[in-house]
């Protein structure tokens, strides 16, 4: 099986014409002032009206490049895993390590709940830790990569491989207890969303592009629906994989996926019931009365809930390379490609704070209560306040 990671999919198709250009350039007889419309924009000036301060920071290994290694809570603790092998216990509002331990290569991290914390390696072990110390409660192979956070619930974790498969493992010991393969696509984005677990339900994206909802228990497919169809000739223009995971909220199911759709599933009816189309690696945003998408090229487009009717649409970070947003405070949080954190009005699209803090690429942002974690690159984590 092919696939590409995010950041290079902008480039395949021009990859041949440019080295093939480059070794002519001297030979050329003109010039262009035109922009480049792939080139990153310039930031633009803005004004300020919320600051940004940095709570603490801690600094992990290995090198986040898809940004899948993302924190979960419990509590009053904070735990978050590195690709080397650290699995560690934080205090969310120091800093201050409670615990830490080495384990193997891993491939995603970290889900938290019901007493454990469960990380995967990269060779699809399930490896599931006590919370208070670390120690380790059960191990499970599944014989596949798993490149996204496990779901956890008090009898079931369920777990989604890079294959296309799902597994539902025993809460208790590891053993698996169902399991369901979706049709995995010839080419797909290096990535993968986590499952989602509401009301003894679990609903997760396929690399498909469609929709599927399961019995927790048993992992019979209670239905499915396409987030959106291939359209094209080619492996290329048929890439319709979902690496974000559904958003839950008053009885709708939130889902994008990249060269796909914006679409909305209606719980009760099971099937679609309104869709964009657009292109997207990140889950939409439900928040104020709003739906936002953070999209492909990094555009952020709005609709407004209760008529769907497109709101507004800021393209001033246009192949800034953003990182997923969250809601915060009643503004969207978002980080990019030099490591700056963008605090932007949710009802009008105005950017009114900004602040550099990393100079590695942000590649997630995650909020908590009253706080906001970001974890570049580098596996930096931050804590920080507006």
């Amino acid at each position: 099986m092919l696939t590409l990671r995010k950041t290079n999919l902008s480039i395949l198709c021009s990859i041949a014409l440019l080295s093939s250009c480059s070794s002519m350039d001297g030979l050329r007889f003109w010039k262009s002032d035109e922009i480049d419309p792939d080139e990153p924009k310039e930031l633009v000036a803005f004004s300020d009206q919320q600051s940004i301060g940095i709570e603490w920071k801690k600094s992990f290994k290995g090198e986040n490049e898809i940004g899948n290694f993302l924190p979960d809570f419990s509590s009053q603790d904070l735990f978050f895993s590195d690709a080397s092998g650290n699995v560690s216990s934080i205090n969310a509002s120091t800093g201050e390590k409670n615990w830490s331990v080495e384990l193997n290569f891993l491939a995603s991290g970290t889900a938290a709940g019901f007493g454990m914390v469960v990380v995967a390696d990269i060779d699809g072990n399930v490896i599931a830790l006590d919370q208070i110390d670390g120690s380790k409660l059960w191990s499970s192979n599944v014989k596949g990569e798993i490149l996204s956070k496990v779901a956890i619930d008090a009898r079931v974790v369920v777990v989604k491989t890079g294959s296309g498969e799902l597994l539902g493992l025993d809460n208790k010991n590891g053993q698996i207890l169902w399991s369901y393969r979706s049709k995995l696509p010839l080419l797909t984005v290096r990535g993968s969303s986590s499952p989602v677990i509401v009301d003894d339900l679990v609903y997760v994206s396929f690399d498909n592009g469609r929709l599927g909802v399961f019995e927790l228990n048993s992992g019979f497919q209670v239905w499915d629906g396409a987030i959106s169809y291939v359209r094209g000739v080619s492996e290329l223009e048929n890439l319709i994989d979902s690496d974000s995971s559904p958003v839950i909220d008053g009885g709708l199911i939130y889902t994008t996926n990249y060269q796909g759709n914006l679409n909305i599933f209606d719980t009760a009816q099971k099937r679609s019931v309104w869709s964009y189309e657009t292109s997207s690696f990140y889950s939409p945003i439900v928040s104020r009365g709003m739906l936002t998408v953070v999209e492909a090229d990094s555009g952020i487009r709005t609709f407004a809930l209760k008529t769907l009717q497109e709101s507004w649409i800021n393209d001033e970070y246009l192949n800034r390379d953003l990182s997923n947003a969250v809601s915060f405070k009643g503004n969207l949080v978002v980080g990019d490609f030099e490591g700056y954190v963008h605090i932007i009005d949710i009802l009008n699209g105005r950017t009114v704070g900004r602040k550099k803090i990393s100079r590695k690429p942000i590649k997630s942002i995650f909020s908590r209560s009253d706080s906001l974690y970001v974890i570049d690159e580098a596996f930096n984590l931050h804590s920080i306040n507006i």
